[in-house]
């Protein structure tokens, strides 16, 4: 009997494939190797509100991990508690000052499932609307009025660098933030020290499972501290060079059923 495991998925880019669904097979193997005894978690950078159907496809009954570790929660076990850290809001009004100086398409804050734009954007909406927010509209010095969970500034692509900049120089020991990748440009910024890492670290404790024994899946920006603090940090075909290079090992990529074809070989293997 191989040791007890948890893993740990990152959805977009990871666990789904580009359609935004789980294949079959991998879901299978998920199952057999939840029948096995390990357990399996999600760890993303969405809301609860759009990952929650996922985590009923894949029947889990683990806490799991949004926001990039700034809200933990386990939907069918209150005992585990809820770990919510959002930003200071002064300092987020303060960032929102600032970007009037750069060419900014939008600012979006979420606080939890409900999402605030500062300006009115149908596309943008139409990709917040999973799950079904309350949305509001306008702008976010006047109409936050809770401390967010992240903070999320869609830019021109060639200001993204000027931005960070700016977050790096005046708030660096109070947020954290990282870019998206590709189509979107798009500076996402949460509250200092939070990352996939804590929401994982977290989860594996209330098991009782070693670090050695986490195996985690990514392939962006926001995977890699998860990536490098379990026990077995797996690189998908089609995540970033950087990720890549801190891995431990490198999968075949989402739309191969890298998880899977990774899993069987690692923990199902007779």
């Amino acid at each position: 009997m191989v040791d007890k495991h948890l893993i740990a998925l990152d959805l977009d880019g990871t666990l789904l494939k580009d359609d935004k669904t789980i294949s079959e097979h991998t879901k299978n193997i998920l199952h057999k190797v939840r029948e096995h005894g390990h357990e399996v978690m999600i760890s993303t950078g969405r809301p609860y509100r759009s990952s929650e159907m996922y985590y009923h496809e894949l029947k889990l009954d683990t806490p799991i991990v949004n926001f990039n570790g700034a809200f933990i929660h386990h939907p069918t076990d209150h005992s585990f508690g809820e770990y919510h850290s959002p930003m200071d809001l002064e300092v987020v009004k303060e960032i929102v000052d600032a970007c009037q100086k750069y060419h900014f398409h939008n600012i979006i804050a979420e606080v939890k499932d409900d999402v605030y734009f500062h300006y009115h954007d149908e596309k943008l909406l139409d990709i917040f609307s999973l799950g079904n927010p309350n949305t509001t509209t306008g702008d976010l010095r006047e109409f936050l009025n809770e401390a967010p969970t992240s903070l999320l500034i869609h830019a021109k692509e060639e200001e993204v660098p000027r931005i960070r900049k700016h977050l790096s120089d005046v708030h660096a020991e109070l947020i954290d933030h990282r870019r998206w990748g590709a189509p979107f440009h798009v500076v996402e910024i949460v509250k200092y020290g939070l990352n996939k890492a804590v929401g994982v670290k977290k989860v594996a404790d209330y098991l009782g499972i070693p670090q050695k024994n986490i195996i985690a899946f990514g392939d962006e920006d926001n995977d890699l501290e998860m990536l490098e603090y379990v026990g077995v940090g797996v690189a998908m075909g089609n995540g970033s060079d950087e990720v890549k290079n801190i891995s431990n090992k490198v999968t075949l990529t989402n739309e191969e059923d890298g998880i899977a074809v990774f899993l069987e070989e690692y923990l199902l293997k007779e």
